[in-house]
């Protein structure tokens, strides 16, 4: 497997010019997109930088407790992890774990062990940290997943149940499905034991547990070609096992499909607790656990708004962050960081974010194929 280290260059477009040619040569894909990160706008006290570069289509990650970052993608189907070795919050090296698999966009890590999720199986990298220039064959956790592409990715992660969480887009912008589709699943590490956590999920992308309360939150992406402002993309909340979110008869809670809405009421079904732009595309959202922001930001919910691909004006692009009220309810919605879009172009997309130990965050962008860290230091007076 390659290994590539891109230990003490400098941020600028001509090192990732280097880069890239160097990457070619080793037989590592990536995007095209370079960094701007002068065009990034984030709040008075926070910065952003590139964490690690040469990560094509980065997507899910995983943050494993020695510090090592995997990262799902969905192009060459390509599975990373991204190693700071000297502890500078710069990675040095990106080892390509496996190849050719089928979109394993979803990564999670649990026991020593690096779970992955192609669109009809999940695999399960066993002493995985041991193993990063020379990794093991995969074990078969499932391979009973649907096949079907469209929304077929997966983002996976472990509950404070110890239960792995699975979701399974519906296969269609809308449709009436059988199960396993629109719904999010769990079970056991070892792929038994499979219940239905949440119902009426068009396309869930990202989820995160409550801090306080343990619930499960996830995000949604609203169903296509209702018009530029409709529907609302979702941010969900599940208060008990099985609820049905609405897909696809009602959408962001009170807007009945023109084909499937006749004979549902909305008030059926269980209504976001946060509603987005439409066709913003809400991926990859995370509870803030850390210390090293402001108060302000302990227990707010950031969510990356990977953009709009079919609205007549772009919109998304960029990480949001909710904040709450005492009675747990959504307080406010504001942007965090702004500037992967620029008039009617992009450079780069967001797709998740993953705390790290000292209280940065890292987000992946799988079309400038890096990882950023924010950070926060008080600003000068």
């Amino acid at each position: 497997m390659s290994r590539v280290s891109t230990h003490g260059l400098p941020r600028t477009s001509g090192a990732v010019v280097g880069l890239v040619t160097l990457l070619a040569m080793l037989g590592v894909s990536v995007a095209q997109a370079a960094p701007r990160l002068e065009r990034l706008r984030l709040p008075p006290g926070f910065h952003i930088a590139v964490y690690a570069e040469g990560v094509t289509n980065a997507r899910q990650l995983a943050l494993a407790p020695d510090g090592v970052l995997y990262v799902g993608s969905r192009r060459e189907g390509t599975v990373y992890a991204v190693v700071d070795a000297d502890g500078d919050r710069v990675a040095e090296q990106v080892h390509v774990l496996a190849r050719d698999l089928f979109m394993p966009s979803g990564v999670a890590f649990r026991d020593g062990s690096l779970y992955v999720a192609e669109v009809n199986r999940i695999l399960r990298f066993d002493d995985i940290a041991a193993r990063l220039d020379d990794p093991p064959r995969p074990v078969v956790v499932t391979e009973d997943l649907p096949g079907e592409t469209h929304h077929g990715w997966k983002f996976i992660a472990f509950g404070p149940d110890g239960r792995l969480y699975v979701p399974v887009g519906a296969p269609c912008n809308v449709c009436a499905p059988p199960p396993p589709f629109a719904s999010i699943l769990s079970m056991n590490a070892d792929g038994e034991d499979v219940r239905t956590v949440a119902r009426g999920v068009r396309n869930s992308v990202g989820f995160d547990w409550h801090p306080e309360s343990g619930e499960l939150w996830f995000s949604d992406n609203g169903r296509d070609w209702l018009g530029d402002d409709r529907p609302p993309g979702e941010i969900n909340r599940v208060s008990e096992p099985g609820e049905h979110f609405g897909f696809p008869y009602v959408h962001g809670g009170d807007i009945l499909d023109p084909e499937f809405g006749a004979g549902h009421a909305a008030g059926d079904y269980t209504a976001p607790a946060l509603r987005l732009g439409a066709h913003v595309a809400p991926l990859g959202i995370e509870f803030y656990r850390g210390n090293a922001f402001p108060a302000a930001y302990r227990g707010a919910l950031f969510v990356a708004e990977h953009g709009s691909w079919n609205r007549s004006e772009k919109a998304g692009y960029r990480v949001m962050v909710a904040r709450f009220a005492a009675d747990g309810t959504v307080a406010s919605y504001t942007p965090f960081i702004e500037g992967w879009l620029q008039g009617a172009a992009y450079w780069g997309r967001p797709v998740d974010i993953e705390t790290m130990a000292d209280g940065s965050l890292l987000i992946a962008d799988d079309h400038a194929g890096v990882v950023y860290r924010v950070t926060w230091e008080s600003p000068e007076p």
